[in-house]
């Protein structure tokens, strides 16, 4: 990442947008101090050192964030609706990743405060992902949290195969995985934040400061659930959990 910018920058770009992920982001702001750089992440920007403030961000970036600490928490929530009490919960992060493994820390959090038992796998890489899964089989976890994780995004089929193959409730945080055949995905819209970074790499073309863009949160979140999935995994999805969807594919 940091070689790209720093040819982007030789290049001299118009404008750099980084929307593969928060290191691609901290990669281009290290590079350039003068160029416009919009990013879209799934990471708090604050936290990952992007920007100090969100309504003014200043500098030369600014962007969208489709994180948020309570929606991890939410996932957990979910889990455990799906499972027996006292079962233990599995959280999938990306070690090479920070924000995913902030994302593991906070289920962690909220796992300890409600007493619910959680294990953490780590994978950055195909074989590493199949060898979690095969761990997770040997411990008898009952429901999978995958963080929402570049990485992961990527290899949605392979986790889906992998889901299906140990008949194992597994949530997610983009609804693409769901679409893939995965089982349920709540979070906030991948695809929303990178058009609102387009928006915002159009308006700064055009004339804009990125200084004078906001950063910009998600808003609305949404639960989506695969039918078909629960039928071929013979898992019941409580009435409760139906009842909140925003998408159901039966």
């Amino acid at each position: 990442m940091p070689a790209l910018s720093a040819e982007l920058v030789q290049q001299k770009v118009a404008i750099i947008a980084a929307i593969s992920g928060t290191p691609a982001a901290l990669a281009a702001k290290a590079a350039t101090t003068t160029i416009p750089i919009v990013f879209a992440v799934g990471s708090d920007p604050i936290a990952a050192g992007l920007v100090s403030d969100l309504s003014h961000p200043g500098g030369n970036i600014t962007g969208v964030s489709f994180y948020s600490e309570p929606v991890v928490t939410k996932r957990l929530e979910l889990a455990r609706e799906l499972i027996a009490p006292g079962k233990t919960i599995a959280v999938l992060v990306n070690p090479e990743n920070p924000p995913s493994i902030e994302q593991g820390a906070a289920v962690q959090k909220a796992a300890t405060a409600v007493g619910q038992k959680l294990e953490v796998f780590r994978a950055s890489t195909q074989n590493q992902i199949d060898e979690a899964f095969g761990e997770i089989e040997n411990q008898n976890i009952a429901a999978l949290l995958v963080s929402s994780d570049p990485f992961f995004f990527t290899e949605r089929t392979q986790l889906v195969v992998l889901m299906a193959r140990n008949a194992l409730p597994t949530i997610f945080g983009d609804r693409e995985h769901v679409e893939a055949g995965g089982l349920m995905s709540y979070g906030a819209s991948r695809r929303n934040a990178y058009r609102q970074a387009g928006n915002y790499a159009g308006r700064i073309v055009k004339g804009e400061k990125a200084s004078q863009l906001p950063v910009m949160l998600p808003t609305k979140f949404h639960l989506m659930i695969n039918l078909r999935t629960a039928k071929s995994l013979r898992i019941n999805i409580p009435p409760s959990v139906l009842a909140r969807a925003d998408e159901v594919i039966e």
